[in-house]
């Protein structure tokens, strides 16, 4: 079982900046992959930012930027340029597949609210 817990969220200008924090925790949490989504209302839940492959979402390259901190099993999520558009509840993910045949575990956080305003 893997626990994680998002904080950093609020309500900035547009054109500001937030730092989102995902704190990590339970057995094996150093093997998983980790990644940032976001829901907008009315929207699908998107891919943000995953922790490896560089691929952030094209409406965010240059101005989001993920980076952990492993002796922490922290993972964050920096936002700089804020727009009215990015607002939504951000989610911390993490999944690991023991195998390829194997269940893939799969666990998300509560999510934290970004509200950007104009």
């Amino acid at each position: 079982q893997v626990q994680l817990v998002e904080s950093g969220g609020g309500l900035v200008q547009a054109g500001g900046s937030l730092r989102l924090s995902c704190a990590a925790s339970g057995r094996g949490v150093s093997r998983y992959a980790m990644a940032w989504y976001r829901q907008a209302p009315g929207k699908q839940r998107e891919l943000v930012a995953p922790i490896n492959s560089g691929g952030n979402a094209d409406s965010v390259k240059g101005r989001f930027a993920i980076f952990t901190d492993n002796a922490k099993n922290t993972m964050y999520l920096q936002m700089n340029n804020l727009k009215p558009e990015d607002t939504a509840i951000y989610y911390c993910n993490a999944k690991f597949k023991p195998c390829v045949e194997c269940a893939e575990y799969n666990y998300w956080g509560q999510g934290t609210q970004v509200t950007v305003s104009s």
